[in-house]
């Protein structure tokens, strides 16, 4: 199995929104390990061509749809200044034709002004983070029919597309309990007017912290992984279900219980 020649192969139909069938299809030991090695060589790849790491993203830690896609665990994958969309004033628009079968995700965005570390307790982790953000993230899939196992999903960058970032909301600004008003909060995702869901912050692993603590955890049993650093943002998975988008959609949330404002995107081709 030569991991470079995947990592090419994968990076090639990303550049194209092509398709490729899934590695575990033809390689059943293909496993999250390796997955990660390509996934690995893919943002080494990208780096070299000038791309700056914005932070990470954690895939799947709302375990409500584990079902659908067959995983049984959280993944990760980077975020880069050339993919994260900042949303002044909560309205944007967006072109999707360049993604592969792509899907909106209501997440929360958390921002790190100081390293955390590892096997912290939430409160220690919060004291390291200077604002909190509302978040679309696009998610894709360069397998057709969005079927694939674990490891084909991080191979594929954890299905990052784009990340669309709402207002920055300081810590201090999110009451005198933060940490429960994240896992507490509720949000609701409208299309063209119509609410299809609402999902809340305990949705993703308890609460987005601990789905960050879940991630320092699982940086800390990867070696060839960087920890989290100051300066880094990490989005924590989707509040609701991934839901299939198409040009000419408009998409709204609300939330209830913290404040940070909702997001509104129109999109387009």
């Amino acid at each position: 199995m030569d991991l470079d020649v995947i990592a090419r192969r994968i990076k090639a139909v990303q550049d194209e929104t092509g398709r490729i069938d899934p590695i575990t299809f033809g390689a059943s030991d293909f496993n999250v390990d390796r997955a990660y090695d390509v996934a690995r060589r893919i943002h080494e790849m990208r780096c070299s061509e000038g791309a700056v790491p914005a932070g990470r993203k954690i895939g799947f830690t709302n375990s409500r749809i584990w079902p659908q896609y067959g995983v049984h665990a959280p993944v990760w994958g980077y975020l880069y200044d050339g993919t994260v969309v900042r949303v002044p004033g909560g309205r944007a628009q967006l072109a999707i034709g360049r993604f592969a079968e792509p899907k909106i995700e209501p997440e929360i965005v958390v921002h790190f002004s100081a390293a955390p570390p590892v096997d912290s307790d939430l409160s220690a982790l919060l004291g390291c983070v200077d604002w909190v953000a509302h978040a679309y993230e696009i998610v894709q899939c360069h397998y057709p029919g969005w079927r694939f196992q674990a490891a084909d999903a991080v191979a594929d960058s954890t299905l990052h597309g784009a990340l669309l970032l709402g207002e920055p909301v300081p810590v201090d600004r999110l009451g005198t309990d933060p940490i429960k008003a994240l896992e507490s909060f509720s949000v609701t995702l409208s299309r063209d007017g119509e609410a299809l869901e609402t999902g809340k912050g305990s949705n993703v692993l308890g609460g987005p912290l601990a789905a960050i603590a879940h991630l320092i955890a699982e940086l800390a049993g990867q070696p060839a992984s960087p920890p989290l650093e100051a300066g880094e943002m990490v989005t924590t998975g989707t509040l609701t279900a991934a839901y299939p988008v198409k040009p000419g959609e408009h998409w709204t949330t609300e939330l209830q219980g913290i404040p940070l404002p909702g997001l509104s995107v129109d999109l387009g081709e």
